[in-house]
């Protein structure tokens, strides 16, 4: 495949990494920040090794068709994880998150189709996932497995209901217009953090450290490490063979296990004991990502990335 590639959403912090190793991989990166004026957007990405000659920079509207033709133009493949990710305190659900998260897509596909793209590596989450409380409570959740639609928005969940309409409509548009699209569905990312500012996950294990006591019941599914998310993309994209939905996690497992061994390797931290089941129906999995295990990813465990995560923290002055 050509090495010119574009990463949509290049500066948050899964894309960061993307950008990082793609860039060491010898590719040529058009990556997409919201402003490119905003030093905390573009700093740590023009800081990379191979940026100074590899790397464009391109602000990005996604409801701006212009915008995001300008990008992928002469690109070979697209990366496409730009999507705004809001957990709580949603005001206005389908200007925040349904439009950039549904049209956003919609406008990257078509112009990847436009521009002759050979493969677009879509991120979708868990959260096109679970909660899915329909689901057999004996039969382990994978990729065939989707999000309830109707529970969603019964519950408010407007961030799973984003991922999964923006999904769908993903595959809707590839299967109409044969342009290959496949899906990255991770899970909870952290480890070391690049960008100056933290993702939703990251935000998560800080107010965990606080004494935050969330159960986090319909958008927990295991956590995963940022490298190993980027390279489940580079994986997917490189590999021929691959196809569908590929779910990222290092094991599916309750947000309980996870406080639990944050727990365990910081008990300086006031972490609280959360007694009950909190995913209850999620059956646990060591190989919950199985197709990406299959193709050769072997996942960092729960303790590195937990430990790579909170140093991570401790030394950007997140926490003390």
């Amino acid at each position: 495949m050509s090495k010119v590639v574009c990463v949509t959403g290049g500066s948050g912090c899964i894309g960061s990494w993307l950008v990082h190793l793609l860039l060491d991989r010898g590719y040529t990166v058009h990556a997409t920040v919201k402003d490119l004026n905003d030093e905390a957007e573009t700093k740590h990405l023009e800081a990379l090794d191979g940026a100074a000659t590899r790397l464009r920079l391109f602000q990005l509207d996604l409801l701006r068709y212009d915008s995001v033709s300008a990008a992928i133009n002469g690109c070979a493949g697209v990366f496409h994880l730009a999507s705004p990710c809001i957990v709580d305190q949603v005001h206005d659900p389908q200007k925040e998150l349904l439009d950039p998260a549904i049209k956003g897509t919609m406008n990257v596909l078509k112009a990847a189709k436009e521009a002759g793209v050979q493969r677009v590596v879509v991120t979708s989450s868990i959260s096109a996932i679970t909660p899915s409380p329909s689901w057999p409570s004996d039969v382990v959740k994978r990729e065939d497995c989707w999000t309830d639609i109707e529970y969603s928005k019964q519950k408010g969940l407007w961030y799973p209901l984003s991922k999964t309409l923006a999904e769908k409509s993903a595959w809707d548009f590839a299967k109409e217009n044969g342009l290959d699209v496949v899906v990255v569905n991770p899970g909870t990312v952290m480890g070391p953090v690049i960008t100056p500012r933290l993702n939703a996950s990251m935000l998560m294990l800080v107010r965990l450290l606080q004494g935050c006591d969330e159960t986090y019941e319909d958008f927990f599914m295991g956590s995963v490490h940022f490298k190993d998310v980027a390279l489940a993309h580079i994986l997917v994209y490189e590999n021929k063979a691959a196809t569908g939905r590929h779910l990222c996690v290092e094991a599916i497992s309750h947000y309980g296990d996870f406080v639990a061994k944050v727990a365990e390797l910081y008990p300086e931290y006031n972490v609280p004991k959360i007694q009950q089941d909190t995913q209850p129906g999620l059956l646990r999995a060591k190989d919950g990502a199985k197709k990406l295990m299959d193709m050769g990813l072997q996942f960092i465990p729960m303790d590195q990335i937990i430990k790579d995560a909170i140093e991570s923290l401790k030394n950007k002055g997140f926490i003390s």
